[in-house]
């Protein structure tokens, strides 16, 4: 929500005065001007908020919630036995390749959805 705030609010007052002029009404410009041009920043807070909930569901096993955390916890909980590190490694490299996997998603819905003339 912070981001799509801040992209809201950071994009040039003159922009918004040049559709004013054109005849746009308030509704088509932010439409057609403003939710374009903040668009970037939008993808980007919810890639953070993705990112935040992919870790937070893997400590959320610790009060016994369903999950890539439950291996992570379970290793820790039974370090010196034979699966331990088996258990801890598979539940950080799921929770990592996941992450990673979500990210890249957001990143082709970034890539994809973006003007040319705002990818820079």
């Amino acid at each position: 929500m912070r981001n799509t705030v801040v992209g809201l609010r950071e994009v040039p007052p003159h922009i918004v005065e040049s559709a004013l002029g054109m005849g746009m009404g308030r509704g088509r410009i932010m439409i057609t001007t403003q939710l374009p041009l903040a668009w970037p920043v939008i993808v980007t807070g919810i890639r953070v908020s993705a990112q935040l909930t992919i870790g937070i569901a893997a400590i959320a096993a610790y009060v016994a919630g369903p999950g890539l955390g439950g291996y992570i916890f379970k290793g820790l909980s039974s370090v010196g036995s034979k699966n331990a590190i088996n258990y801890a490694v598979t539940g950080t490299l799921g929770t990592v390749l996941l992450a990673l996997a979500v990210d890249g998603v957001f990143i082709l819905i970034a890539r994809y959805t973006t003007s040319r003339g705002l990818r820079g």
